[in-house]
């Protein structure tokens, strides 16, 4: 207390002896500023307290209206926040303890009623009862701060992880009551994923002071309507009502983490189909030599050796090998396409019984096509690999049975939305979605499921590579492809392929002949991988031709040079060291304007497409190729036709 300071008292006495010494220790201090209201009974103290404000409060526990501990009660209810010293002629321990718990200060006895020790006990009960009003005021300001949050905050029961305390904005936020959550523990929050282990994690981050959980850890919860959602949490230590507790703020990040997968998947994907498309050339290059030299073992065995089935098994993986490649190429958007007008009706349309025998009868397949639907630009076979990965992903995912839906339809993005999946611009679309009633993944797995080798069957069950393949075909086809899902409730996949004007073409399936042509016209092969270059040459030899070999541009032009005769045909690599494919073609055109080109290569159809190779008009055979499709390109380009399909390559 200040010196001279001024303090209003309340003596509550029915003794006049007592009340007059009391007031003479007042009286006489020539420090204090006393003014002081003297009371007989309790029910005068408590109309003085309603109405005046007092300091301090001397309280007698011997009133003709209320006794011991009753007086105290009384005296702390009319006024709790004023400091309260009891003074008694009951000289009991026992007593002062019970009284302090009922909301006095401090306890005095009469017979320690002098100068000092009065005022001893003034000065604690005042400063103790500033001290608990600090205390309150934190605390309210504590609650006020907790419930009026916007974002969701709780109190854990740092051994139980209970719920000892949650704000309006987590009763909102997760849907249950403040009742509900009171009889909960965190582990009725998590995921069946989050919730392994979690008491022995939630011991072990506040042993080791983590305070601030976020995206690394791939924290979600589950509200109680079932829905999921991606969270961070920061947490504080604090001691409630008594308990080791745990204070944490949540804060629902689902909405910035798939604004985020949005701009990075479509950057991981990119980093991929760049490994993808840089190891194609290689490895079809290298299966080209393993293919052409089965080809050329077979040609030479008796049909009665026994090495005959080793050589046929090896061409079979080869095979295996290079449809992974391709594979791997459509993931990347860089394998050869031959776009045409179409509808998706009409493709859809010509697969409905191989889908049925491929789905079998526990699966009920339904189809929803829009009558009026758009033309896109697409490769009709390429579209049906698509169709057929997704089929064959949602058979897979219903083991015992279920439903599945394909529909179509027309469809207008503005690009307003940014959570939708769809990696697209605004404009019109065809849509087509593929609907099964599966075991539907989490969320994960969806994150996941266009990666190529990404799969969840066990192993040798699958390359994961299906969805890849659908993704990288829809994606050079200039649409995007997304997919929605939920444990237990089955998944959606839904393609969007830009609607353009015009009608679609009708589809030609050319059958392939089973023969192998022959000729006997010359030809100048260019390639600069030695091993496949060798092939190459045997096959048109045991073709009838006549072979001039180089290994690069500049071995070509002088080969050409140096030969009197006519050259038929330049078979050449596209992209080499040196002189490109192209390049030697024009360097050759001038001195032999009737010399035909084919162009062979691994490389994707972006390279290509530097080169100009892809234009109509200008053959091309994709690496690797067997015998038979090599002979068979050279005489489509040797030998005259007089009208192409539009849009056929030559």
């Amino acid at each position: 207390m200040n010196s001279m300071s001024l303090i209003t008292a309340l003596l509550v006495e029915d003794n006049p002896g007592d009340a007059r010494l009391i007031r003479e220790i007042f009286a006489n201090d020539p420090v204090h500023r006393i003014d002081l209201a003297h009371v007989q009974c309790m029910a005068d103290a408590e109309k003085r307290l309603a109405a005046d404000r007092f300091d301090v409060i001397v309280l007698d526990l011997g009133l003709p209206d209320a006794q011991g501990l009753e007086a105290v009660r009384r005296a702390h209810a009319a006024a709790p926040l004023v400091p309260l010293v009891v003074v008694t002629g009951l000289d009991d321990d026992s007593m002062g303890t019970q009284a302090l718990r009922a909301g006095a200060q401090d306890y005095l006895t009469k017979g320690q009623l002098d100068k000092g020790g009065f005022w001893r006990a003034m000065r604690y009960a005042m400063e103790r009862k500033t001290t608990e009003l600090a205390h309150s005021q934190s605390a309210e300001s504590y609650k006020v701060l907790f419930d009026s949050n916007p974002q969701p905050m709780w109190v854990l029961d740092s051994e139980s992880i209970a719920f000892l305390a949650v704000n309006r904005a987590a009763v909102r936020k997760y849907g249950y009551s403040s009742e509900e959550f009171l009889g909960m523990t965190l582990a009725a929050l998590v995921t069946p994923e989050g919730a392994r282990d979690l008491d022995a994690r939630f011991a072990s981050d506040l042993s080791l002071g983590v305070t601030s959980l976020g995206p690394a850890a791939g924290l979600q919860h589950r509200k109680k309507n079932g829905e999921v959602i991606d969270v961070e949490i920061a947490r504080s230590p604090i001691v409630f009502q008594g308990r080791s507790a745990v204070l944490a703020l949540v804060k629902d990040v689902t909405e910035r983490n798939s604004l985020q997968a949005q701009l990075v998947r479509p950057q991981k994907m990119e980093s991929l189909g760049r490994l993808a498309g840089g190891l194609a050339h290689d490895m079809n290059n290298l299966m080209g030599v393993v293919l052409g030299y089965g080809d050329i073992a077979l040609e030479y065995l008796d049909p009665a050796s026994p090495v005959r089935e080793n050589v046929a098994g090896m061409q079979k993986a080869a095979g295996q090998a290079v449809a992974i490649v391709r594979q791997l190429l459509m993931f990347s958007s860089k394998q050869i396409q031959k776009p045409q007008m179409l509808s998706l009706n009409a493709v859809v349309e010509s697969m409905k019984e191989l889908l049925r025998h491929l789905l079998g009868e526990d699966i009920q397949l339904f189809f929803d096509l829009d009558s009026g639907l758009g033309t896109v630009r697409a490769d009709p076979g390429q579209l049906e690999q698509v169709i057929m990965n997704l089929v064959l992903n949602a058979r897979d995912a219903m083991p015992e049975g279920g439903r599945l839906r394909m529909a179509t339809a027309n469809a207008e993005w503005d690009g307003a939305d940014p959570r939708r999946q769809l990696d697209a611009p605004a404009g019109r679309y065809v849509t087509l979605t593929v609907s099964d009633t599966g075991c539907g993944m989490d969320m994960n797995t969806q994150a996941r499921v266009f990666e190529p080798f990404f799969t969840t069957k066990e192993p040798g069950k699958g390359t994961g590579l299906g969805l890849a393949t659908a993704y990288g075909i829809v994606k050079q086809s200039g649409g995007s492809i997304s997919v929605t899902s939920e444990l237990e409730h089955g998944s959606t996949f839904r393609i969007c392929l830009p609607r353009v004007e015009g009608a679609p073409q009708p589809r030609t399936i050319e059958k392939p002949s089973k023969e192998i042509p022959a000729g006997s016209e010359t030809v100048l092969l260019v390639e600069d991988a030695e091993p496949l270059r060798e092939v190459v040459r045997q096959f048109l030899q045991q073709g009838g031709y006549k072979v001039l070999v180089a290994e690069d541009g500049a071995a070509a032009l002088i080969a050409a040079l140096r030969y009197d005769g006519p050259i038929h045909l330049l078979l050449t690599d596209v992209v080499m060291p040196g002189l490109s494919g192209p390049r030697i073609a024009q360097e050759l055109h001038a001195a032999r304007p009737g010399m035909r080109v084919l162009y062979m290569s691994g490389y994707t159809d972006e390279a290509l497409g530097r080169h100009g190779v892809l234009e109509q008009g200008i053959a091309l055979l994709e690496k690797p190729f067997t015998r038979r499709s090599l002979l068979r390109k050279l005489r489509e380009v040797l030998d005259p036709v007089e009208t192409l399909p539009a849009g056929e390559l030559r």
